[in-house]
């Protein structure tokens, strides 16, 4: 059975997808990434769900902010966060969108990222959290904090499974592509209880895990990522560094682009940086780049989402017979956070706070 993807539009999806594992895509993604990401996560499910049937639900959170165009399609096709808990989810992925601020509890939709870590703890079998959302969440849930790298992890690196789990199961070394300009460190998150699953020399943590009441799954690389995705990343910073909107050059991603495409564009990477000019950017051959370029760590994301599925598959009923009392094994630091992070009770509903009462 394909992947049912619920847009709310069509009724015959409810009927059709009784008995399915839940899952709701909370898509923070800048408007230039918003529809490119649903599409990626899509395509992801779809192939990785096999013999699963799955719904796949859209949401979206207040505060990340949106053009005209981007809201119109968020209003049309996403549901608002006021409804997870009627929704009846098993599990979510929620993504990350671009730091505008310094400090990520800065950003003006934090309030309601942390009110949706709080949630995703105590009601779902499971949920990933993808690049800044990762950063965030482990700030939230721990306090700790990214640390700026020197350059851009950028490209497509190989890491090694570190630890025996069923989210890496059948697979070795696998490659992911990452996109950031901060990091997670091993100690630190090994300091409170994560377990780091894979990782490379280059990149450090790869994907990490806390088992709770809920599995929370962190990847600081994309492995949702197109072919196209990292092509694209490339085009947007060297178009900014041509406009004078950011001082540094973006170096090539790592592992990405063939001999022959690197060498052309390193070439014209030299001569951006001895005559910066945005006129250099209809010399980048974007056409044949396209050609070019393969998802070599295609294979590996559907392994990993086939995993995850079967996990949340596995752990479903279990989950709806167990006390929303003991979360993560600290429900009063759970409540607390609650309620410092939810002062306009934008996630809890009249039912949900007499929870929130009843755990005090």
């Amino acid at each position: 059975m394909p992947l049912l993807v619920d847009r709310g539009s069509d009724p015959r999806i409810a009927k059709a997808a009784d008995g399915c594992v839940e899952i709701g895509l909370v898509n923070n993604m800048p408007d230039t990434a918003l529809e490119a990401t649903e599409r990626q996560f899509i395509a992801l499910l779809e192939a990785a769900s096999g013999d699963t049937r799955v719904r796949l639900r859209l949401f979206s959170m207040p505060g990340v902010p949106r053009s005209d165009r981007g809201q119109r399609h968020v209003e049309k096709f996403y549901r608002g966060l006021r409804e997870l808990p009627d929704s009846g989810l098993d599990a979510l992925i929620v993504t990350g969108t671009e730091p505008r601020a310094a400090s990520l509890r800065n950003e003006p939709y934090w309030p309601w990222l942390a009110e949706l870590i709080d949630w995703a703890e105590a009601n779902t079998v499971s949920t990933v959290w993808s690049c800044l959302a990762a950063h965030a969440a482990v700030l939230h849930l721990d306090g700790i904090a990214r640390h700026p790298l020197a350059d851009k992890c950028f490209g497509v690196f190989d890491c090694a499974a570190a630890a025996d789990h069923p989210l890496t199961a059948t697979q070795g070394r696998v490659s992911v592509p990452h996109s950031r300009w901060n990091e997670l460190r091993e100690d630190e998150l090994a300091a409170h209880g994560y377990h780091v699953l894979t990782r490379s020399p280059q990149v450090g943590v790869d994907m990490f895990a806390r088992q709770g009441r809920s599995l929370f799954v962190f990847l600081q690389g994309h492995p949702e990522y197109d072919a196209l995705s990292l092509l694209g990343e490339y085009r947007r910073d060297f178009a900014r560094f041509l406009r004078g909107e950011r001082e540094v050059c973006p170096n090539l991603p790592h592992g990405y682009f063939d001999t022959a495409a690197t060498s052309v564009l390193a070439e014209l990477r030299a001569r951006a940086l001895a005559d910066r000019r945005e006129a250099l950017l209809a010399e980048l051959p974007v056409a044949a780049l396209e050609q070019g370029v393969r998802s070599r760590w295609r294979p590996a994301a559907e392994r990993l989402y086939e995993n995850w599925l079967r996990q949340v598959a596995a752990q479903k009923g279990h989950a709806a017979a167990r006390p929303l009392a003991v979360v993560a094994g600290r429900p009063a630091a759970f409540v607390e956070r609650r309620r410092r992070s939810d002062p306009a009770g934008f996630l809890t509903g009249p039912r949900d706070r007499r929870r929130v009462s009843a755990r005090t």
